[in-house]
């Protein structure tokens, strides 16, 4: 295994544990939370202590799958390849190793504890609320800690984005709903897939200034094997298809307040316009980052204001 390329007056454990839990890191999952707790108000719950225990934990969960993704990404060399002019910052690791705030044993620490906190949050839904939320939280810890382990790795063979897709639309959304509900509506699973769509272009996006990295580690993403151009054009296709099931769902018993996540329209269509023009530079990709990552917020707080409100 590498070893960091630090020096010991680099070395600073609040900033590397901070870059891990910056709450920022919670974004995608605090868009899936919020909007599955919407459609539970909606619903009629009014269950504040057990959506905090929720947040809770999958804040716990969202800092020890970076820990822990930072130790297997720094160990197959992916984020060391990453050249100065591909760094932005939406993508290309939180680099805690790389810059030598924390050692490996450090980070491992980090990571185990996140995940014993998020294992001792669901136990607690599991014992005290509902049962049947273990499964899927035994699948969000799967997706979580395998997006990057050995032997699944999901994210070097191609399958981050599906996992991703899962994670943040319907496991996370539905997740919330059954724990304020105790129950699982059948429109629920519709209204997140959207919202994981919309994640998961943001994931895809953000494997661009990572390309050449990922490629030199065997790291196999879907835009590494498809190629920059190509990949452009499957990221228009996923942004249009979230925004047309936001439509088709209604047919499928998500209420019409859904529509307002239709103001995400705006940032997606820009974030699509500037990644066709310059796929092969990381300058001109950021901003289409960035326009992704406020599709997806934007549909959540849409889509979820329009359930509560209607």
């Amino acid at each position: 295994m590498p070893t960091p390329s630090d020096s010991a007056d680099r070395h600073d454990l609040a900033a590397g544990f901070w870059r891990l839990a910056d709450p920022k890191i919670t974004l995608a999952s605090m868009a899936s939370i919020f909007l599955g707790a919407s459609a539970a108000v909606r619903d009629g719950s009014r269950e504040w202590g057990w959506l905090a225990v929720v947040v809770a934990g999958i804040f716990a969960l969202e800092w020890a799958k970076n820990a822990s993704g930072e130790v297997f990404d720094f160990a197959s060399g992916t984020d060391q390849a990453v050249a100065p002019e591909d760094r932005s910052p939406f993508s290309g690791g939180k680099r805690v190793l790389v810059d030598g705030l924390l050692t490996v044993r450090e980070t491992w620490a980090i990571a185990i504890a996140g995940y014993a906190l998020c294992i001792a949050a669901g136990l607690a839904i599991v014992a005290f609320r509902e049962p049947a939320v273990l499964w899927l939280g035994l699948a969000g810890v799967a997706l979580a800690f395998f997006y990057h382990a050995p032997p699944l790795k999901l994210s070097y063979r191609g399958w981050g984005e599906t996992a991703v897709f899962a994670a943040y639309g319907p496991l996370v959304c539905c997740g919330t709903y059954l724990v304020m509900t105790q129950s699982l509506a059948p429109w629920v699973p519709w209204l997140a897939l959207p919202l994981g769509l919309l994640v998961a272009a943001f994931l895809w996006v953000n494997e661009f200034p990572d390309c050449r990295a990922d490629a030199s580690a065997g790291k196999r993403t879907l835009v590494v094997r498809l190629g920059r151009r190509r990949a452009s054009r499957v990221f228009v296709a996923i942004l249009a298809g979230a925004f047309a099931f936001t439509v088709v769902s209604l047919a499928l018993g998500v209420p019409a307040g859904a529509l307002g996540g239709l103001v995400a329209l705006v940032p997606a269509a820009g974030a699509a316009r500037i990644l066709l023009a310059a796929p092969e530079e990381t300058r001109r990709v950021v901003p289409a980052q960035a326009r992704t990552l406020a599709a997806f917020v934007l549909y959540a707080l849409g889509a979820g204001a329009g359930l509560m409100l209607g």
